[in-house]
């Protein structure tokens, strides 16, 4: 199997898309591409043609380049099963525990309902690539606009325990607003120190700060922490199953 290539590529205000290329057998995706022209720029500069699109769910903003790429290069759309009614062009839907290609690339679909119904992950193994859209982000995890509190909090405990070096690939750069939500919850945790320090030093230079780590995220994501003593007692629920500790924490996220 091969290793891929990766390449973020800015979109609209926050938004990040992905290009991701097989070098062996020269086959090419997309992750969520919310417009066209910076994906279409992209492809230019590296020579590469686009064979793929891999949408995590359907808001327009990570699909609203679908349909237009289809129709420039030919390429197919992949998208969540349970909700192909609402991605365009959708070609090929899949669904938990399906793999998919990008060559000699293979990717898990792990299903992670929360932030929308029907939310996919994709995690390309050995190139240590998670892909996750709007469900997990670098100190943060997506507000629930379909799922209940329990479902993401079940989505973002099958991410946690995905291996420490997998890199954290996700959909938008929220990391200083949610740092300085984490550390209003959390404010004693020296890794979390460190990690807002360093994000506020990348913003500054207008560097991206994605991706993270999954080791980085268990040690300071207040959302990842949520069945964990400290955090439910800075939220005034010592003793609350975490679901519940969970969403309160989503809620004053909500209004911070």
């Amino acid at each position: 199997m091969s290793r891929l290539a990766i390449q973020q590529i800015p979109l609209l205000q926050d938004n990040y898309s992905y290009l991701i290329h097989d070098p062996v057998d020269y086959v090419t995706a997309v992750i969520d591409p919310a417009v066209t022209d910076p994906v279409l720029r992209a492809l230019t500069e590296r020579g590469w043609s686009l064979n793929y699109i891999l949408n995590t769910h359907h808001h327009h903003d990570h699909t609203g380049g679908n349909l237009d790429l289809k129709r420039m290069t030919g390429c197919k759309v992949v998208g969540p099963r349970h909700d192909a009614d609402r991605i365009p062009g959708i070609d090929l839907g899949v669904s938990d525990g399906d793999t998919i290609r990008v060559g000699s690339a293979v990717g898990e679909v792990i299903a992670v309902d929360g932030h929308t119904h029907g939310h996919l992950a994709f995690w390309f193994r050995e190139s240590r690539a998670l892909f996750c859209g709007d469900t997990l982000f670098s100190l943060g995890c997506g507000r629930l606009f379909e799922g209940e509190p329990e479902e993401m909090w079940e989505s973002l405990k099958r991410l946690r325990a995905l291996p420490d070096e997998t890199l954290v690939l996700c959909g938008h750069e929220y990391s200083q607003a949610n740092a300085h939500f984490a550390l209003s919850i959390d404010p004693d945790n020296p890794d979390l120190l460190i990690r807002a320090q360093e994000i506020d030093k990348k913003r500054a230079q207008g560097i991206s700060t994605v991706p993270s780590t999954i080791a980085m995220e268990r040690l300071a994501n207040p959302f990842l922490r949520a069945d964990t003593e400290t955090i439910a007692q800075a939220v005034g629920m010592k003793g609350a199953p975490p679901a519940q500790v969970f969403a309160e924490i989503r809620r004053r996220k909500d209004s911070f």
